[in-house]
């Protein structure tokens, strides 16, 4: 040893020689879960300047902080997330309101749709010196619901009574994809981000149907017991898309079988009205009729992350933003919230030591979740008293189905009702 050298310490790993070694762990972990609920504090910001709901967000491709909203009252705003200030407002961008937004995918283009029948075309680059007058206009015969744009060719795909794909360039529709039998009003489109050449829409008459813009027709299409309101493409699983049903719940689809979901989420008591995946294809966001805004793991059916405010209303759109740190949430009250992706997250600078210390509370968390006191406490969620009491209603309502159909079965010849997992009840029929 030379002179200044701290002592050195011999330890025995023999764990008979600790006995109680597991019960400190334990006591740190049940710690970890109990900092993680009190730091718990998600809200980040609210961006103003709409007077009517937000029925749309959209982010801009290759930015972190650009994201773009559009309101009942006709206006889109392009905000700035890192400033909280508006980069361009267009008040009365439509004559009704705006149920639709897309950016190009050099971001330098905003496509916007509306109850007026109208596609406009905005120019919103930083180049850009007048964003209140359209780049181009292209009028419909019918209200608009829900537009996308290609991931790299000047196509948009609209959504309407039907479902057309359109080129920049030219004033009319190129082509018109909807099934000839079909009398929808479809609500939502997307273009898948993989096979950039498949498009997916939902429609009113709870179908989900499966396009490619090649062949000019439908491809698949699947009948379901309830209406979706909302859909997503995975960005790292190209064959899975997710469902935002108004049976309260959200389900994962493999497109190549259609027949039955993935997985099924539950834990909204409304109508869930949004859905959005985050960058990373690990989680994401939905939001409902419920006035709540939850975060997902994928492949975790139950107990996600509740978000809510005591003003917020109904939310009727919800995105992650590009680097998946944060979610943003539209509502009925004409406001945009920031909320953390992580509840507990610190914002700003985190030193070596304070990171090596959360991961070290994260691994702690991990190796206790079985523990019953340590899941207790990071399962418990402070819900609205609305939201808790129809939570209860529900779980009644469930229960008393399942008496129901249990006391059939069991009064009932042997074989002729057996039980039908809740995966197959969902689709009702499937058309190729």
């Amino acid at each position: 040893m030379r002179p200044g050298d701290p002592t050195p310490t011999s330890r025995n790993l023999n764990p008979l020689m600790h006995p109680f070694s597991r019960a400190r762990e334990r006591t740190r972990a049940l710690n970890a879960v109990k900092m993680e609920r009190m730091f718990a504090k998600p809200f980040v910001d609210s961006l103003e300047g709409h007077i009517d709901a937000v029925e749309v967000l959209c982010r801009r491709p290759g930015s972190l902080t650009a994201v773009a909203s559009g309101s009942w009252d006709g206006g889109i705003i392009l905000h700035n997330l890192s400033t909280r200030k508006p980069i361009a407002k267009i008040p009365q961008a439509h004559k009704g309101k705006a149920s639709g937004l897309s950016f190009s995918p050099d971001g330098q283009r905003l496509l916007s749709c509306g109850v007026d029948r109208n596609v406009k075309l905005w120019a919103v680059g930083s180049d850009s010196t007048n964003t209140e007058v359209p780049f181009n206009v292209f009028p419909g015969k019918a209200a608009f619901n829900s537009i996308d744009h290609h991931r790299t060719e000047p196509l948009f795909a609209t959504a309407s009574n039907t479902v057309q794909i359109w080129d920049e360039t030219k004033s009319a529709a190129i082509s018109n994809l909807t099934f000839p039998t079909s009398t929808e009003t479809i609500t939502s489109v997307r273009f898948n981000m993989s096979e950039s050449s498949v498009l997916a829409s939902i429609g009113s008459d709870r179908t989900f149907t499966l396009y490619d813009i090649r062949t000019g027709k439908a491809e698949r299409r699947v009948v379901m017991q309830m209406q979706s309101n909302a859909l997503s493409w995975s960005p790292t699983f190209p064959t899975t898309i997710l469902l935002a049903s108004e049976d309260h719940n959200l389900y994962t689809f493999d497109i190549r079988h259609l027949e039955a979901p993935t997985q099924i989420y539950k834990a909204h008591v409304a109508a869930v009205m949004s859905c959005d995946w985050s960058p990373t294809g690990l989680e994401f966001v939905s939001g409902g009729w419920d006035r709540t805004v939850r975060i997902w793991q994928e492949g975790k059916g139950r107990a996600p992350e509740v978000y809510h405010t005591k003003r917020m209303q109904r939310v009727s759109s919800t995105i992650f933003t590009g680097d998946a740190r944060f979610v943003l949430s539209g509502s009925d009250d004409g406001n945009v919230r920031i909320w953390k992706a992580k509840a507990s997250d610190k914002l700003g600078v985190v030193t070596a030591r304070e990171r090596a210390a959360m991961e070290y509370r994260d691994s702690l968390k991990d190796r206790w979740r079985v523990d019953n006191e340590v899941d207790r406490v990071a399962r418990t969620r402070h819900l609205p008293k609305s939201v808790h009491q129809t939570n209860k209603l529900k779980n009644t309502m469930l229960e008393a189905r399942r008496v129901k159909d249990e006391r059939r079965r069991k009064h009932t010849r042997a074989g002729e009702n057996k039980p039908k997992p809740e995966r197959k009840k969902l689709v009702i029929a499937e058309q190729v």
